[in-house]
């Protein structure tokens, strides 16, 4: 089993940054796929960002490309999120998700991940 935890949640405004991180235990997550998806109020969760086992490719949402960045410390077991130029859109509870070591990603659906945190809030004021 993997546990997940996000933190660096918080509030910002508009234009503003914050760096989210994903600390695992219970087992590595170096062979894993891991990705980053938010739900807001009323929505559905949405992919947000997503890294392969070693880091070496990335893919983004449309909405977050080019102002997100996903990475990974694979000896520090934890996963990343470095938010710029923020949006009031942006707006959301954020949840790290973690594959058990099945796929090597990256990978933008949530029904293949196996581990989810239990999600930090962000919110940008306007």
């Amino acid at each position: 089993q993997v546990q997940l935890v996000e933190s660096g949640g918080g509030l910002v405004q508009a234009g503003g940054s914050l760096k989210l991180s994903c600390a695992a235990s219970g087992r590595t997550c170096s062979s894993s796929a891991m990705g980053w998806f938010r739900q807001a109020p009323g929505n559905e969760r949405e992919f947000v960002a997503a890294i392969n086992w070693s880091g070496s490719s990335t893919n983004y949402a449309d909405s977050v490309q080019g102002r997100f960045t996903i990475t990974r410390d694979n000896a520090k077991n934890t996963l990343y999120l470095q938010m710029s130029s923020l949006k009031p859109e942006d707006t959301a509870v954020y949840y790290c998700a973690a594959d058990r070591g099945r796929l090597a990603g990256p990978l933008r659906s949530a029904s293949v991940y196996d581990y989810w945190g239990q999600g930090t809030q962000v919110t940008v004021s306007s």
